[in-house]
């Protein structure tokens, strides 16, 4: 879905979120007439590709779930609580000192990071904290697309997508639920009529 100034220029009814549907609605805006200056992504996989053109947010609120869901909300290690603090530094500290509070959780915790388990029965080994270090390059591999909003403040990026995950979307699960008895078919007719008015609203 494509949003401006509280309006929904483009969407499209699909089974899952793939990237190549996203192609398609760009291709179709850019037929349309409009210029991006730049966009804020959930970090769902294989859309800074799409994207890559433009200047890339990674909202916030999503990178901090993605490091919660493998830290869990009370991570038991000294280093999971560590690297929740670091996370949630992120809208308070500059780049450069975000980066170094990485780096240096990063330094400080290697050896923990690369302890392995064996498994007894098969002799394979793995690493023994592998979701805390999934939960790390998460944030390693995002790290330039945080701070973007920053660095680009002539842009006015947003550096979450609240207005459509806590906003937009919130509204319309809420009346589609009312409306709980409809077919799919209305149910689409339903969220066109939603979108086609939700610049309305303001």
């Amino acid at each position: 879905m494509m949003l401006i100034e509280h309006e929904v220029i483009l969407w499209k009814h699909v089974e899952s979120e793939k990237s190549q549907y996203y192609k398609q609605l760009l291709k179709e805006l850019l037929i349309l007439g409009y210029s991006i200056n730049a966009v804020t992504l959930d970090g769902r996989r294989g859309l800074n590709a799409v994207f890559k053109r433009y200047p890339i947010q990674m909202c916030h609120f999503h990178q901090k779930q993605i490091v919660q869901r493998y830290t869990t909300q009370n991570p038991k290690s000294e280093a999971g609580k560590d690297l929740q603090k670091v996370m949630y530094s992120l809208t308070k500290n500059s780049e450069e000192c975000f980066k170094n509070k990485l780096q240096n959780w990063r330094s400080k915790y290697e050896t923990f990071l690369c302890e392995m388990t064996v498994n007894q029965e098969t002799g394979s080994s793995r690493y023994k904290h592998q979701k805390l270090r999934s939960a790390y390059a998460s944030l390693a591999s995002n790290l330039e697309y945080l701070f973007t909003h920053k660095r680009l403040k002539e842009l006015s990026i947003p550096n979450t997508t609240n207005h459509l995950d806590g906003g937009l979307f919130s509204d319309l699960k809420n009346r589609i639920r009312v409306h709980r008895g409809l077919s799919k078919t209305n149910k689409k007719k339903l969220v066109d009529y939603y979108m086609l008015n939700s610049g309305k609203k303001h």
